[in-house]
C-alpha cells in the first residue's frame, strides 16, 4: 500500500466544466463517490453519508460536491460529534446556517466528515493522504484529508484554536478561516463562542477565492491577486515553536517573494502576539467550560484532555477571563493600525510538517492569536520539507478579500 493518497480535486475546474456542460452534477458525484471508494479504507475522512442528496444545480458552484464537519448539523444524519456521548444522537432536524448558505451556493453535502472528540484534542480515525502514517491536524481532520485526496473539492469546518488552519498544513490544501458574524454559528456544536469561526477546505488559493465568493456574492479576489502586496513577515520567535525546517521553508519564501516584487518587513508586534497567543487558551478554557456544561457533568466519559480544559476552564476566575479579552481587544486595536499599513501578514501556519503518528494532532500554537483576534487567515499550500511533507505557510489581514488577494498571489508566486 502506498503510503500516499494525494490528489486534490480543483474546484474551479470542476466549477468551470459544470458551467460549460463539460461534465455534469450527476458526473461530478460519480467521481467523488468512486474515489471515496477508492481511498476511504486509508484515509478513514467520513462518518456518515446521505444516501439520497439533494442534486441542487442552482447557484455559483452549480453541484459541487461537498462534506461537512460532524459538528455541523447536517438535516437527516446525527451530529456525534466525535464522541461516545452522542453516539446514539439522532438526525438532526434542519441543516445549520451556514449549510444552508453553502446549499444556497449551490454545493451539495455529501455527509458528515470527521471530528475531533467536540472539535478539541482526541483525535478520530482519519489519516493524512499526503502520508498515511502521519497526523492530518485537528479537529476538522475528516474535511481537511477528504480534499486532499480528492473525495470532494470542497469541504467545511471549523476553528476555535488551530481546528482549519493547521490540517489545511499538514495534509497540503488551502483553507480560509472566516471572521465571526457574516454567518451564525447557531447548530454548530462549539466550544467557545467569542472564538468560534467557519472554515471551508479546496485544493488551492484561488479555488478558496472561488468558494467565498460564492458563499458570499462578493467579487472573487483572486480576479484581482495581480499586485504584488507589502507584507509584514511574523517569524513567531518569541513562541519558540517554529521547527528550523518551517523557518528555512519561510526565509526562501521571503526571497522568492521579493524577487517577484512583494515588500516584505519584519513584523514589529511580536511581542504583542505572543501575549495574545498566551491569552487565547484562558479565553477557550473559560467559555468551554460553560459551553460545555452538560459534557462536563460527565467528565468520566470524555477523553483526558477535553476533561482537562473543561475543568481548568470552570477554575478560571473570572477576573483572569475578562483580563485576557481586554488584553486581546487592545492587541486587536494594534493590529488594525498595522494592516492599515501592510496588505497582509505571513508566517508559518504550523509548527512544520504533520508530526509521525495518529495518537495526537499536532499544536495549534500559531494559530491561536490570530484566531483570539477574529481575523481571516488563509492556509497557502505548496512548499514541501525534504522529506516530502507538506508545509503550509498562512496569510492573515483584516478582511476575508484583502487575506485572499495576498494568499492567491503567494501561492502562485511560490509555486510557478
Amino acid at each position: 500500500m502506498s503510503d500516499t493518497v494525494r490528489q486534490p480535486w480543483s474546484l474551479s475546474e470542476l466549477v468551470a466544466d459544470l458551467r460549460s456542460g463539460r461534465s455534469t452534477v450527476e458526473a461530478a458525484l460519480r467521481r467523488s463517490r468512486d474515489r471515496i471508494a477508492r481511498t476511504e479504507e486509508q484515509v478513514r475522512a467520513w462518518v456518515a453519508f446521505d444516501e439520497s442528496p439533494a442534486t441542487d444545480r442552482t447557484g455559483p458552484l452549480g453541484g459541487v460536491p461537498m462534506g461537512v464537519k460532524d459538528i455541523i448539523d447536517l438535516a437527516g444524519l446525527p451530529t456525534r460529534c466525535g464522541s461516545v456521548l452522542r453516539a446514539d444522537a439522532g438526525p438532526a432536524e434542519r441543516d445549520a446556517p451556514v449549510v444552508d448558505a453553502w446549499r444556497a451556493a449551490g454545493a451539495i453535502p455529501l455527509g458528515k466528515t470527521v471530528t475531533t472528540e467536540f472539535a478539541f484534542f482526541a483525535p478520530g480515525p482519519t489519516r493524512n493522504p499526503a502520508d498515511l502514517r502521519h497526523t492530518p491536524g485537528g479537529s476538522s481532520s475528516g474535511s481537511a484529508a477528504a480534499v486532499a485526496a480528492g473525495q470532494v473539492p470542497l469541504a467545511i469546518g471549523s476553528q476555535t484554536a488551530g481546528s482549519v488552519t493547521r490540517p489545511a498544513a499538514y495534509c497540503g490544501v488551502a483553507s480560509l478561516v472566516l471572521r465571526h458574524g457574516h454567518i451564525p454559528t447557531e447548530g454548530i456544536a462549539g466550544l467557545s463562542p467569542s472564538l468560534d469561526a467557519h472554515g471551508v477546505y479546496a485544493a488551492t488559493t484561488a479555488d478558496v477565492s472561488l468558494a467565498w465568493a460564492a458563499l458570499t456574492g462578493e467579487p472573487d479576489p483572486a480576479r484581482d491577486a495581480q499586485r504584488a502586496p507589502r507584507i509584514a513577515l511574523w517569524n513567531a520567535a518569541p513562541l519558540a515553536a517554529v521547527s528550523d525546517e518551517m523557518g528555512s521553508a519561510l526565509t526562501s519564501a521571503e526571497a522568492r517573494l521579493t524577487d517577484r516584487g512583494a515588500t516584505t518587513d519584519a513584523f514589529p508586534l511580536e511581542t504583542l502576539i505572543a501575549e495574545v497567543t498566551a491569552a487565547h487558551p484562558v479565553v477557550m478554557a473559560y467559555e468551554a467550560a460553560r459551553e460545555r456544561c452538560a459534557e462536563l457533568d460527565r467528565a468520566d466519559r470524555l477523553s483526558a484532555p477535553l476533561a482537562g480544559l473543561l475543568r481548568t476552564g470552570a477554575d478560571t476566575p473570572e477576573s483572569d477571563y475578562l483580563a485576557a479579552r481586554r488584553l486581546v481587544s487592545a492587541a486587536r486595536d494594534a493590529l488594525g493600525a498595522l494592516l492599515s499599513r501592510y496588505d497582509a501578514v505571513l508566517g508559518p501556519a504550523a509548527p512544520g510538517a504533520a508530526p509521525q503518528g495518529l495518537a495526537a494532532t499536532g499544536d495549534p500554537v500559531l494559530s491561536r492569536p490570530w484566531q483570539a483576534l477574529g481575523l481571516p487567515a488563509v492556509a497557502v499550500p505548496g512548499l514541501r520539507n525534504a522529506a516530502g511533507l507538506p508545509l503550509g505557510l498562512q496569510v492573515i489581514a483584516g478582511s476575508e478579500a484583502a487575506a485572499l488577494r495576498a494568499a492567491v498571489w503567494v501561492e502562485r508566486s511560490l509555486t510557478r
